[in-house]
């Protein structure tokens, strides 16, 4: 599927989501040819994959190096057009898992993240904006984890109601609580406590 449609095909389902899409497909249509890569210094396509097991009743997060709080895993494009295999593979490389599958393969949530200025293998980046693509992805909790030291110091499954409590972003917050929302409508399940 060519990429752009499959970014218009996500069904935004109230007014904020609508405006982020429409400035993101405005900003990829207006940068065709570098807005997958992080030649865009401004603004690039990322991938990120919430993982949630079977039950839909935890949710597996990294402890971000840069970010300095519990995170969903996910990263650049890097000029892939594919982002559930973009998001498939960061999440295999922040986790250790071996075996993990999308809930519908569908995009289940778009977003413009903002971005800090900070450090990276020891150069300044500077502030600019994620183009989020994301989806839910399903994990068994039994399976080996491990880091990624060059980018989290911790995976680690925790119950959906702790969410507030590991996350330290509050930018991330809603997004977080709008993913589990959706993934726990999708299968048809009562919202979770506090979410």
């Amino acid at each position: 599927m060519d990429w752009l449609r499959e970014l218009a095909d996500f069904a935004p389902q109230d007014e904020a989501e609508r405006e982020e899409q429409r400035v993101l497909l405005d900003y990829c249509r207006t940068f065709p040819q570098n807005i997958l890569t992080r030649e865009n210094e401004f603004a690039h396509l990322t991938a990120s994959g919430f993982i949630l097991d079977p039950s839909l009743e935890q949710m597996l997060m990294v402890y971000h190096n840069i970010y300095d709080s519990w995170s969903w895993t996910g990263g650049h494009c890097d000029g892939d057009p594919d982002f559930l295999a973009v998001a498939l593979r960061e999440a295999q490389e922040e986790t250790g898992l071996t075996r993990l599958r999308p809930q519908t393969g569908k995009i289940i949530s778009l977003d413009l993240l903002q971005v800090n200025g900070h450090r990276k293998r020891g150069k300044y980046v500077c502030p600019h904006l994620h183009l989020s693509v994301a989806y839910l992805l399903i994990a068994d909790d039994t399976q080996p984890l491990r880091s990624k030291p060059d980018e989290n110091s911790g995976v680690a499954w925790f119950p959906l109601g702790r969410l507030e409590e590991i996350c330290s972003e509050p930018l991330m917050l809603p997004v977080y609580k709008k993913i589990i929302r959706r993934a726990r409508e999708q299968a048809g399940l009562p919202a979770a406590e506090g979410i």
